[in-house]
């Protein structure tokens, strides 16, 4: 079954340098190659999916033995071969760019299923075989017209890994530039240009949390369990784990408010109410990636959120609570054009921070 996705320019070089005018018959004949193209969605700047490095390494990991044991081309042997252990698997993993804290369950079952459920519509045949702890890969993914097209998968993967690596290190090049500027006018101009509606999401959430976190520290509440006890406190914003960690959480918390913040793009509002639902209709403020005014942001999403309740008026009421805030691009902006001098400073190191954390460099 050939999947719709448009197939990325990159694969669709390697194909046409390895197959001439035979690249889309080989593309269309392999189910591998096409979840590789359906899973190369972060290598685009305005992406909302995820990388799923844990299912490429999956895969490549044992495509790496795979053709060191000399199997390429040589299924006879291959039949009769065990499978790889799954330590020399992991580890594997774990030394690829970005790879760090894979853990097992792309092995196990994740890419199986999405292969079954997006790919083949085939339960029954998987992919991955895991036979006591020991991994193979399914020949029949290997070969198309009795040709093992392993080397050209592996080449999809490495280009795969160096997009993505292109890509983060343009970003640290621009940031160690803007460490080192002293000039705070062009530091400020040089974050304006960083922050659009085609920032990669990762760094969108970075960034925006850094001028959210340096906006808010300069605000105060007054809080205590008695008159006497009152005290003048900053409000401080906390970044609760990494970006895109798909763990079912909140992406800032607000300490002593309570405050929930959700980093999330204009498109499906599903996601929206998925959000409000996850934390059972606690108030959250969303931060778009977009310049749209927020104002019409949160019409459109409440008016999206009444029509799902179906004139309720009960759900409707839940709704409206639920959207505390819906903050954009403009309003980021406009905060940072209010900035001192410290806080631009401020802000710029909290970027370094955490993008640092977030790509295992610190």
């Amino acid at each position: 079954m050939i999947n719709k996705k448009k197939i990325e320019n990159y694969i669709k070089k390697i194909l046409q340098n390895e197959y001439k005018e035979n690249w889309e018959k080989i593309y269309n004949e392999s189910a591998l190659i096409k979840y590789l193209n359906l899973k190369s969605g972060a290598i685009h700047g305005n992406s909302k999916s995820r990388r799923a490095l844990a299912n490429w390494y999956a895969i490549y990991s044992i495509f790496n033995f795979y053709s060191v044991a000399g199997f390429i081309n040589n299924r006879d042997k291959y039949v009769k071969f065990e499978g790889f252990n799954y330590t020399d698997l992991l580890k594997f993993q774990r030394k690829q760019y970005g790879g760090k804290k894979l853990q097992n369950h792309a092995l196990n079952n994740r890419v199986n299923s999405e292969i079954a459920d997006k790919i083949t519509h085939d339960n029954d045949k998987r992919v991955i075989i895991n036979e006591n702890g020991k991994y193979l890969i399914n020949p029949d993914y290997l070969y198309v017209n009795g040709k093992d097209i392993t080397p050209v998968l592996i080449k999809i993967i490495k280009a795969y890994q160096k997009i993505l690596y292109d890509k983060d290190h343009e970003f640290e090049i621009r940031l160690q530039k803007l460490l080192e500027e002293k000039d705070t006018y062009k530091q400020l101009k040089e974050l304006k240009e960083m922050l659009n509606e085609d920032t990669e999401a990762r760094i969108f959430e970075i960034i925006s949390y850094s001028i959210l976190e340096t906006h808010y520290k300069d605000e105060h509440v007054f809080i205590g369990f008695t008159w006497e006890s009152i005290k003048k406190e900053s409000l401080k914003l906390y970044k609760t784990g990494r970006t895109n960690a798909n763990d079912g959480g909140i992406d800032f918390v607000m300490r002593p408010l309570g405050r929930f913040f959700q980093v999330t793009e204009v498109g499906n509002f599903d996601k929206y109410l998925l959000d409000i639902d996850k934390v059972n209709h606690y108030p959250l403020t969303f931060v778009v990636k977009t310049k749209r005014k927020a104002k019409n942001v949160k019409e459109e999403l409440l008016e999206y959120a009444y029509d799902k309740s179906g004139g309720l008026q009960v759900l409707k009421e839940r709704y409206r609570k639920a959207i505390e805030d819906v903050i954009t691009i403009n309003e980021l902006i406009k905060w940072m054009n209010d900035m001192t001098e410290t806080d631009i400073r401020h802000m710029i190191s909290e970027i370094d921070q955490y993008y640092k954390f977030e790509m295992n460099i610190m």
